[in-house]
């Protein structure tokens, strides 16, 4: 029996505080005086009395009651009643009530109270109960205070007396109590049936009508998962009955941390505590609790839930939080079970709302119990006597439930709830209650559930009764009478204030009812008797939450045992074949266990030594097992490997034995102290039982894994459980005697001590690292520098390890003390909760260093005896089949492939890494045991290489291997091939460094002649020192030469034969004796012949004529480019004129050589304009050239230098004029100079009238600058030059086109003098009719660079100024191609690469820019195609040096131009002639070069990547095959061959390369005559070798295209078979938009089978078919293994080998494949014949119209960039940029075409990007690269026809507007709003430097505007001349540019600041200042 009031307090109004200014409570009286000894009375209690703080009130209220909850330091709870009523009180002013209060403190907000004469102050009547019978403390507070207020004549001492010490309540289960405290009142207390269930009455049914379920649900959680929540109400008693209810709703668990239902205002600072709560707050501070950031709020008045941003609630998984929420939904809302019924019976009736409230509550303890179900099968206890000590193993329950992914299950078993409910409800010896009986009984209920789904409502009804049994165990109902005040009572005006009670008598009262009731009547209770408690049903539902794809079979745990079997038969083979299956098993948990549980059957004894591949097999195992459990031991396979490891070991020598624990280190679970401990407390909990077992023969010695149900079924049923046993042992505890008590005391705590000891040793084990452990800092991590197979991942016991080995004075190391620290914290942990006493707690401290040291003491001799193991058997190393000429260069080294980013099968493979003189090779076979047979190749040429790094070697690849890996390589190569691999740990680090020196020596050789295509020919000796003339006769020659030419005197005209040199031996001009004589810039072919050494023989009369023999001179005969008027010049037959280029060249006839050397000066590398070949039908003209020198610094220095003596009229106007005569020549060999075509519609006017011809293309690519072209051409093509007065009239006047001299002007020009004789209308040579409305066509059109020099041409000539993908472009688009092409990582799949935000392939290969450039490509050459086909213009190609998009152009132009060179013949002549024969720097490009360069430019590959996007859309046009590129473009970078290494013929002809003859015809035989050479199948490499042998001499080297003639010649490897060239139409035009165009093969395909499948002789041949062993007819065939071509032919290949095999089984000699392909009998030729259907000529209109379009934009492009203005020096005219567009969001229109890629622009939810100004329409990724400029901004239209044209200057060309409406017109860049501008240096404001920017001058908007650079068109500022007061010269400012003239400074004074200038000299700031006063003017 306990008291039911401990204290009864009166609290009232503190007045002499108020006086001060501050409102708040004083204890007025408490009874009993004195603390209790049980219950010590709480301080601080008048702060809980009123919550919303103590204050004056003018008006009466009614008494309030409402219940705080204190907590003591012990968590009990203490309830405090309070009912509070207000007294009158008397206020008498002190002073004034307006003067201040100088007492109070600022700081503090007071209430602004008017004190009254009367007032009205709260008291309160307090009971202070540590029982929860609130409905009584409300009705005994009603009683006092009824009698005070009636004065009923009963003493109110007597009523406290009576309350406080006559009251007792007796425990949960006890009788109904019934009293009175003497004011003639009857009252009954019930006290509750089981003592843990908490009274709810109707508190949670309020909570979940209040805020709802989901709320309700949500709060619920957090509450479980300890957050901080928050109640917010009006009302108390909400607050009180919610903070009841949410704790009620958490049984069994108890809540824990601060839970406050009614907080007071003046504690508002609680809120900020770390820790979770449960509080409750009045309304009134919801403002200031609003701030809070991790508090859950819920209003209940609102029914609103607040959860902060940062806050995560978690929630049960689905189908618990799915149930829970439709149970709750059937209890309060019945209806919804009948709601869709068709005949609805009656609504059923509502439950009371006492019934629903323990029917919500029973929802929530089911929705907790099947959370926990088998919670008590993890329970593990580790002490029974004295008391029990048990613990729960988290970590096996969440994996036998299969709950380790919940985050609501891991916050659940974490947090403090759960470990107090372990405390509570874990004996197994205790009463029991509704909880116990439903964890028993839930299964049972479950399953009837799944059968009939209405059982679960039934369920819950039965259990809410139970909770309403417990609250109300007495059905008898008691008639209480309880006294109350009448209605109107508290309003009494003439109310008393309440008296003091005496203290005196209300003590004695208290003394006689406690000296009355001091026997209680305890015996009359009946307490629940204790019993064993059920552990119920075992944790299950892993199986459910199981996501592996596995499924753990019969027959999969057969195939691990039979594995198990064969390594302990040492079967070794047969283990090693199942091994992979194994694997793979393991993943599953039931495998896992199954093969702990076998190993442990296996042990005989407690040491099992094994022989050397058993311990490596079993190590094995055991990682896998442990590497795909995790670090939480869900399933135990940790702790019970703890036993194997160390009892499984191997002898290493005499005295040292390995065991296997230290090769399982490196996995995490070792270093989780939460394993640790829970495998300690299973091993007490197992020797705690075996202590009270009656038998040790029970004992097990090894654990099985927890999950295993088989094992635990049969456990039970042999012996009890640890818990049966515990709970039997308490039951007996009382009755045994205490020496029996002490002597199990003593037991349990040397069992525990003994673990403790054994499981110490086990973590400095497991723990320690072996070989220096100092060197890490952490317990474990990688150690790379370790040995790195099995063997030496080991620790040793030696025999005499207990022997004294002077540990003490060793130094653990770090890692050594790191372990001593983790084992000492898990040894106080252990101890602590397990009740070891201090003593041994003590020793083992001591004990944990000295085992250290010991383990320390025994690792050097295992790491020393492990070095001399033999290592682990190998595979054998194969070596790879070389090529012809091929040998290894370097010693092979051992390695791994491993899989990089693409999808390789068979990957990784173990082989190892070869370096030849020709290849870098791997050759191994897969790690899969199922494909061991296979061989795995990857091979790419050294010279291909690109970089080379080392890398780490990924963690999976030491999982697949039974030995480590040292370190990574990763070799990457431009023909896309990846060769990554992890070198073994026997290739030593100097190995592998002198592989790498051996690689880098290899790529660059120091001389070309060292490449693999040379490598027969002996090393070049070594550069000597030879002096620079051998004799005096030379050196006064040559000083003479140099003085002569430095004079100015021009050599004297040679009357020799120049082009016939004699020679001492007869030899060619390209003999190396002879070019290493000459030089380029010394002697002319004169003065060699003057210098000619006596005694010469006679010359060799056939030098030219073996030169014109040549393909490139063949090829220009061919296309009438070598008769007039034509001829091929010899000016550079010795290489003088222009290094790169041949020794012939095209040009036009009236051309003389030396007008040639004088016009080479004006082009970049002296690469001057070279025909290269001629329009069959309109003999346009296509020649290609450097660009031509720009007259800027660079320029003027070079002129400089080579002629420092010669004026402006010398040698540079001599030059410029050679220029301007040479394209005169081609304008006057050009048909079209005229209109002398035959076809007269073919001029640029019908690509401006293209839309005309196909109406509906038109409308699908219109763009806005198409459609405005004719205006826009009208006014862009008007020169600077000035026009002629008559347009009409021919030869009225004379126009020098857009082409101007580079003299100048003032100077007459010799222009006349070279001009054509026949007449030329200004029409022809005007750039715009616009009178005419037509677009003017010129006879030549420059292809030029943006912003180069307009100078050399004549009339007739246009510039064409492009856009083009240049080197640095090329280089970094091929960069980031190849890594996208061959990454070095796996990429993500598609779906898991857009969860990750990573770019997938096609978005790398689209960031590459490569096909945009290829796109580039395209429409440059379709623009030279159509000007050349249709307009018959000629092209010149002047694009940087002209060796590298000059070539692309070119070569792509006649490729779909003239289908002769889309043959096998002809493509090689084009090859041959653009790129080898006019040079093209291979060496650089390609980083073949002695001298690394900066990165790999494939411009060679880009173009063969153009002509394979040609080739797709043309299939039937080319005679080779897709195959053929790829040979080429292979072979282009492989060194092989000798064609590609060198970048002009003049380094050929140094080293006596250069081939004059004719090519043999090798086609002439029309059988196979075998192979004579040694190089495999083919036979090429042989032949090659013996012709070149013949003609160049031995070591020349083999030609690429001579190789693949051979091959063709064998087999139709390059043919295409659907070759059918289409004669009516010759001319392709390809799409160029970015949807045709495709991701090359040659870029991602992949064999592994042989390597790169272009080495055709590498593949050995089949046996014939009578030795072929006899094979199934099924093959797989693996894409990315095998050659697909090759195991699949096509029909035609495979016939004609078909042909072959029976012609040799006849035993006739077979024909070649061509013969047969030519014999085929071809239909009828009527069959044949192309019928044009409609659809494909409206195909074909519709490609060509879209190709002139293309063509279109290209020269409006072109003009426009012309056309811009510059600034700079006088005479030049550099482009600038035009107006931007002004971008904007497109509206949603009809579907479009883009202006930048022509691709479709209308989706639904893409409608790009519109220009505000010119309309033009693109995507948003094509907005940045639209290269075209706004054309909003355009000249006003020309003034009338019969006025005179205004002159406009030459250097700047200005064009004022006549009239002031088109001042909006004009953009801030345009060349018609400067009226000058220049680079000025401007002074920043205010401590700032000079910063050069480029000035505008504007007269018409009277501004001078700045910008950063001079290509910028928005300006970064302006200063308006309005403004603008002075402008004067400055003296020197402080800290000026470098190199400025003390006269170039001048100001800018405005009205509000000055600003400092300085120009480039004195002149220009003159300049600037003149134009300045001028426009102020």
């Amino acid at each position: 029996m306990s008291r039911l009031v401990d204290y009864f307090v009166i609290v009232g109004f503190d007045h002499e505080k108020e006086r001060g200014g501050l409102s708040n409570g004083v204890i007025l009286q408490r009874f009993p005086e004195t603390n209790w000894d049980d219950a010590p009375f709480h301080d601080g209690i008048e702060w809980f009395c009123q919550p919303q703080g103590w204050a004056l009130s003018t008006e009466r209220s009614e008494p309030r009651f409402y219940v705080s909850v204190l907590t003591d330091v012990d968590a009990n709870r203490h309830y405090c009643a309070c009912l509070c009523f207000n007294e009158t009180v008397a206020i008498t002013p002190t002073k004034p009530a307006d003067e201040d209060e100088e007492s109070l403190d600022s700081s503090r907000p007071v209430p602004n109270i008017t004190h009254h004469s009367i007032m009205y102050a709260p008291k309160c009547l307090v009971i202070v109960s540590r029982q929860d019978y609130i409905d009584t403390f409300r009705n005994c507070l009603g009683i006092i205070y009824t009698v005070w207020v009636e004065n009923l004549g009963v003493p109110l001492e007597t009523l406290v007396g009576n309350l406080v010490g006559c009251v007792l309540v007796p425990p949960a289960g006890g009788p109904q109590v019934r009293f009175s405290i003497g004011a003639g009142d009857r009252q009954a207390l019930q006290p509750p049936a089981a003592p843990p269930m908490p009274v709810t009455h109707t508190a949670v049914h309020m909570l979940l009508r209040l805020l709802g379920i989901h709320n309700s649900v949500t709060l619920w959680c957090a509450v479980m998962s300890e957050h901080k929540v928050l109640l917010v109400s009006l009302a108390a008693a909400r607050l009180a009955a919610a903070c009841r209810a949410l704790a009620a709703l958490m049984f069994p668990f108890r809540y824990a941390h601060v839970y406050i239902p009614l907080l007071p205002a003046g504690l508002a600072e609680v809120l900020a505590t770390p820790t979770p709560f449960l509080i409750g707050v009045h309304s009134s501070l919801k403002e200031e609790v609003s701030e809070l950031l991790d508090v859950i709020v819920a209003d209940l008045d609102v029914g609103s839930l607040h959860i902060p941003a940062g806050v995560n609630i978690p929630r049960p998984e689905g189908k618990l939080l799915s149930s829970l929420q439709e149970a709750l939904a059937l209890v309060l809302q019945p209806e919804l079970r009948s709601a869709d019924s068709a005949f609805a019976p009656p609504p059923p009736s509502a439950s009371p709302p006492h019934m629903l409230d323990k029917e919500i509550r029973a929802v929530f303890m089911r929705t907790l119990a099947k959370l926990l179900q088998g919670y008590r099968h993890c329970l593990t206890i580790i002490r029974i006597h004295p008391s029990p000590v048990l613990t729960f193993h988290k970590a096996g329950f969440l994996g036998a439930r299969g709950l380790s992914q919940c985050p609501f299950a891991l916050r659940l078993l974490d947090s403090m709830f759960f470990n107090g409910l372990v405390a509570e409800r874990g004996p197994p010896w205790r009463p029991t209650d509704i909880w116990d009986e439903l964890v028993q009984n839930l299964p049972e209920q479950l399953r009837l559930e799944s059968i009939n789904p209405e059982a679960e409502i039934q369920h819950i009804q039965d259990l809410a009764m139970q909770l309403h049994l417990n609250e109300n165990p007495n059905p008898q109902a008691y008639q209480q009478r309880v006294l109350r005040p009448p209605e109107g009572a508290s309003a009494r005006i003439h109310q008393p204030p309440l008296p003091p009670l005496d203290a005196r008598r209300v003590r004695d009262v208290v003394d006689e009812l406690r000296a009355r009731h001091a026997p209680a009547k305890l015996s009359a209770l009946r307490l629940p008797a204790p019993r064993i408690i059920p552990p119920g049903a075992p944790p299950t539902g892993a199986a459910d939450q199981s996501q592996l794809l596995l499924t753990n079979s019969a027959r999969r745990l057969e195939v691990l045992r039979a594995c198990i079997a064969a390594i302990f038969e040492s079967r070794y083979a047969d283990a090693r074949k199942s091994f992979p299956a194994v694997l793979r098993a393991l993943r599953a948990p039931a495998a896992r266990a199954a093969l702990v549980r076998d190993l442990a059957a296996r042990l005989p004894t407690n040491k099992h030594l094994l022989h050397h591949h058993q311990f490596d097999l079993i190590v094995r195992l055991i990682n896998c097992a442990l590497q795909s459990a995790s670090a939480l031991d869900e399933h135990s396979i940790a702790a019970a490997v703890l036993p194997l490891a160390t009892a499984y070991c191997r002898k290493l020598c005499t005295g040292v034995i390995q065991y296997a624990y230290m090769c399982i280190q490196e996995h995490a679970v070792w270093t989780s102290q939460q394993f640790w401990e829970a495998a300690f407390y299973q091993d007490v909990q197992r020797d705690i039982k075996a202590l009270y077992l009656p038998s040790p023969a029970h004992h097990p010695r090894v654990p099985s894994p927890r999950e295993d149900e088989e094992y635990i079924s049969l456990l039970k049923a042999q012996e009890p459980s640890a818990l049966e046993i515990a709970a039997e042992q308490m039951r007996l505890w009382p009755s045994l005697p205490q020496e029996k008590q002490r002597e199990l005391i003593a037991s349990e705590e040397s069992t525990l001590y003994s673990q403790a000891i054994h499981y110490a040793n086990r973590m400095v084990y497991l723990l320690l690292p072996l070989e220096g452990a100092g060197r890490r800092a952490d317990v474990r991590g990688d150690d790379m520098d370790r040995a790195s197979n099995s063997i030496t991942n080991s620790v040793a016991e030696s025999d005499s390890a207990d022997a004294e080995s002077g540990f003490e004075e060793a130094d653990p190391g770090e890692a050594g003390n790191n372990v001593i620290k983790m084992v000492s914290r898990f040894v106080d942990k252990v101890c602590t909760e397990g009740g070891v006493t201090a003593e041994h707690v003590r020793c083992l401290h001591q004990m944990i260093p000295g085992v250290v040291h010991m383990h320390l003491e025994t690792l050097d001799a295992v790491a020393r005896e492990s070095r001399r193991l033999p290592p682990v058997q190998k595979p054998r190393i194969v070596s790879p089949a070389l090529v012809c000429g091929e040998s290894i260069a370097a010693p092979a080294l051992r390695a791994l492939l491993t899989a990089d980013g693409r999808a390789a099968p068979l990957l990784p493979a173990e082989g190892a890494l070869f370096l030849t003189n020709y290849r870098v090779i791997f050759k191994g076979t897969p790690l899969d045991p199922f494909a061991c047979e296979q061989s795995v190749v990857r091979a790419f040429p050294l010279c291909a290489l690109t970089r080379e790094k080392a890398v780490r070697p990924p963690a999976a690849a030491h999982a697949h291997l039974d030995h480590a890996l040292a370190e990574g390589l990763q070799l990457r190569a431009a023909t896309f091939q990846l060769i990554k691999v992890a070198l073994d740990e026997e290739v030593a680090g100097e190995q592998a460094e002198a592989f790498r020196k051996a690689l880098a020596r290899l790529r660059h050789p120091p001389h070309a002649l060292l490449h693999f295509a040379l490598a027969p020919r002996h090393a070049p000796p070594p550069a000597l020192a030879a002096p620079k003339h051998h004799t005096l006769k030379g050196f006064a020659k040559k000083t003479l030469l140099k003085t002569a030419r430095r004079a100015g005197l021009k050599p004297k005209p040679s009357k020799r034969q120049k082009y016939v040199l004699p020679s001492a031996d007869a030899r060619s001009l390209t003999s190396p004796p002879l070019m290493s004589s000459l030089s380029a810039d010394t002697l002319s072919l004169e003065e060699l012949e003057l210098g000619a050494t006596e005694g010469a023989e006679p010359p060799a009369a056939r030098t030219l004529e073996r030169v014109r023999e040549r393909v490139y001179a063949r090829d220009w005969a061919r296309c009438g480019l070598a008769a007039p008027p034509f001829r091929l010049a010899h000016a550079n037959a010795v290489y003088t004129l222009c290094r790169s280029y041949p020794a012939v060249v095209a040009v036009p006839e009236g051309i003389s050589d030396e007008s040639l050397r004088r016009a080479a000066r004006c082009y970049r590398q002296n690469r001057i304009p070279v025909l290269t070949w001629r329009h069959p039908r309109t003999r346009a003209l296509l020649a290609r050239s450097a660009a031509p020198h720009h007259k800027g610094v660079i320029g003027m220095l070079k002129s400089s230098h080579q002629n420092p003596g010669a004026t402006p009229s010398g040698t540079e106007t001599t030059s410029s004029l050679e220029q301007e005569r040479f394209l005169s020549a081609l304008v006057a060999c050009t048909p079209a100079r005229r209109g002398e075509l035959e076809d007269s519609s073919l001029s640029l006017d019908s690509l401006l009238l293209c839309c005309d011809d196909a109406p509906h293309a038109a409308h699908a690519h219109a763009t806005p600058l198409l459609s405005k072209a004719a205006g826009t051409l009208g006014v862009l093509g008007r020169n600077s030059g000035g026009k002629g007065s008559n347009s009409s009239t021919a030869g009225a006047g004379r126009h020098f086109g857009r082409w101007g001299s580079l003299k100048d002007r003032r100077q007459a020009s010799h222009l006349e003098l070279y001009a054509p004789k026949q007449p030329f209308s200004s029409a022809d040579l005007d750039s715009v009719t616009g009178e005419a409305g037509g677009a003017r066509r010129a006879a030549l059109y420059v292809v030029t660079e943006k912003g180069a020099a307009a100078a050399g041409a004549g009339a007739g000539v246009e510039a064409l100024p492009v856009e083009y993908p240049d080197a640095r472009a090329t280089k970094h688009a091929f960069k980031k191609l190849l890594r996208a092409a061959a990454p070095s990582a796996p990429v993500p799949a598609p779906a898991a690469a857009a969860a990750a935000e990573e770019p997938g392939f096609l978005t790398l290969v689209e960031e590459s820019g490569w096909l945009w450039q290829i796109r580039q490509l395209f429409q440059l050459s379709g623009t030279v195609v159509d000007l050349l086909d249709i307009q018959g213009s000629s092209v010149l190609i002047s694009l940087e040096d002209g060796w590298d998009v000059t070539a692309q152009i070119s070569s792509l132009a006649q490729l779909c131009l003239e289908p002769y060179y889309r043959t096998l013949d002809g493509f090689r002549i084009l090859v041959e002639k653009e790129w080898l024969a006019l040079g093209h720097k291979f060496q650089q490009r390609c980083n073949i070069a002695a001298t690394p360069q900066q990165g790999f430019t494939p411009t060679f590959l880009m173009f063969l990547d153009a002509v394979h996007q040609v080739q797709k859309q043309f299939p039937l046009a080319f005679e080779f095959n897709e195959y053929y590129l790829r040979f080429v473009a292979y072979h282009s970078v492989s060194c092989r061959f000798r064609t590609f290494l060198f970048d002009s013929e003049a380094q050929r002809a140094e080293l006596g390369l250069a081939s004059d003859e004719r090519r043999p015809d090798v086609s002439r035989l029309g059988v196979e005559t075998g192979s004579g050479g040694a190089c495999g199948a083919c036979g090429a490499c042989g032949g090659a070798g013996e012709e070149e042998a013949r003609g160049a001499g031995a070591g020349a080297g083999l030609a690429l295209f001579d190789y693949i003639e051979r091959l063709h010649q064998r087999a139709p490897l390059f043919y295409n078979l659907l070759y059918a060239p289409d004669l009516d139409n010759p001319v392709l035009r390809p799409v160029s938009a970015l949807p045709a165009l495709e991701v090359w093969q040659y870029y991602v395909c992949e064999e592994l089978a042989h390597g790169a499948p272009y080495e055709p002789e590498l593949p050995p041949e089949l046996p014939p078919e009578p030795e072929r062993e006899p094979r199934t007819p099924r093959r797989v065939v693996t894409a990315g293994y095998d050659s697909i071509s090759r195991c699949m032919p096509d029909a035609f290949s495979g016939l004609l080998e078909r042909l072959r095999q029976l012609e040799l089984e006849l035993g006739h000699l077979p024909q070649k494949w061509r013969v047969r392909w030519d014999q085929l009998e071809l239909p009828n030729t009527l069959e044949l014949q192309r019928n044009a259907s409609m659809c494909s000529g409206v195909v074909r209109r519709l490609s060509a119209a879209a190709h002139r379009r293309g063509t279109l934009d290209v020269l409006v492009r072109g003009r426009l960039a012309a056309r811009a203005p510059g600034g700079g020096g006088a005479g030049a005219a550099a482009g600038a940029a035009g107006a931007a567009h002004r971008w904007a969001a497109a509206a949603g229109a009809a579907p479009a075409r883009c202006d930048a890629c022509a691709e479709l622009l209308w989706t639904p939810l893409e409608a790009g990007v519109r220009c505000v100004d010119c309309g033009a329409a693109v995507h948003e990724r094509c907005a940045e690269h639209q290269p075209l400029p706004c054309t909003k901004y355009k000249a006003p239209p020309p003034p009338d026809r019969d006025r005179d044209h205004l002159a406009v200057s030459a250097s700047v060309a200005t064009l004022q507007s006549s009239s002031q409406q088109y001042y909006e017109q004009f953009s801030s860049n345009v060349a018609e709003n400067r009226t000058h501008e220049g680079h000025l240096y401007k002074r920043g404001a205010l401590l700032k430097g000079w910063k050069q920017r480029w000035f505008v001058l504007d007269s018409i908007k009277h501004q001078l505007r700045y910008y950063d650079a001079m290509e910028d068109s928005h300006c970064k500022g302006f200063i308006d001349l309005a403004e603008v007061l002075t402008v004067s010269p400055a003296a020197a400012a402080p800290g000026p540019p470098k190199k400025c003239d003390d006269r170039s400074f001048f100001d800018l004074r405005t009205s509000r600041r000055t600003y400092n200038f300085c120009a480039s000299d004195a002149n220009a700031a003159q300049e600037w200042i003149e134009k300045l006063q001028a426009c102020l003017q």
